[in-house]
């Protein structure tokens, strides 16, 4: 499986999970790293350690920024990746909740311009939801769709434009997956052209906050 594991949990309060995940790393296209909604305002040294763990085991990591659909200055932005990489040696970052209209579009080329000029190998854009077809240009990797198992199976529509680009560069984030359906929800991205997944079982208000244990190959 290509997958992209957001684990939004401290490695303090579930450091088996950690471990699961970075026995895992070989798995995955990226593991995302949010210390504090962001890197947080100074290292976190459990995370210091996770991060290592997991970049000698071979994942490649992805800091976590809120982009605010375009409301946060681009100076926080891009301070906040600035800290993933000089804190926990980020290989990229994961620009959260980032627009997906035609009109912020411009906004959001310049911002991947200026973290790639930071030295951020790989820019993953999270709107959640099928963007204006330049925004997957911009990036390595877009997430096009984030939302429970529920609405997948049962709304989801995929745009020509998504037929143009590798399925390597399109991921879906699905939540609420019954444990047993996991295999499925990985299969069905594939099935509807996005190579990288991250299927979890977990619910709102944080889905991330636990790690599936079909992603990893291990039970609880």
């Amino acid at each position: 499986m290509n997958l992209l594991i957001p684990l939004y949990v401290h490695p303090a309060e579930d450091p088996g999970a950690w471990h699961r995940l970075i026995t895992a790393a070989p798995r995955t296209y990226g593991v995302v790293l949010n210390p504090a909604s962001g890197p947080g305002e100074v290292p976190d040294p459990a995370f210091t350690a996770a991060a290592g763990a997991l970049r000698a085991a071979g994942a490649r990591l992805l800091g976590y920024v809120d982009t605010d659909y375009g409301v946060r200055e681009p100076a926080d932005v891009i301070e906040d990746v600035r800290r993933h990489r000089e804190w926990y040696a980020a290989d990229g970052c994961f620009l959260d909740r980032v627009t997906a209209t035609a009109d912020g579009l411009p906004a959001c080329r310049r911002l991947v311009r200026t973290v790639r000029r930071l030295g951020a190998g790989t820019v993953v854009l999270n709107p959640g939801v099928h963007p204006a077809p330049g925004y997957a240009r911009l990036a390595d990797l877009t997430v096009t769709f984030e939302g429970h198992w529920s609405t997948y199976v049962s709304a989801f529509s995929r745009p020509a434009w998504t037929a143009r680009h590798p399925p390597e560069r399109l991921c879906h984030l699905v939540y609420g997956v019954p444990g047993a359906l996991v295999p499925l929800a990985v299969r069905t991205a594939h099935d509807r052209g996005a190579a990288v997944c991250g299927p979890v079982t977990g619910q709102p208000p944080n889905p991330w906050a636990q790690l599936t244990p079909a992603l990893t190959g291990a039970e609880r």
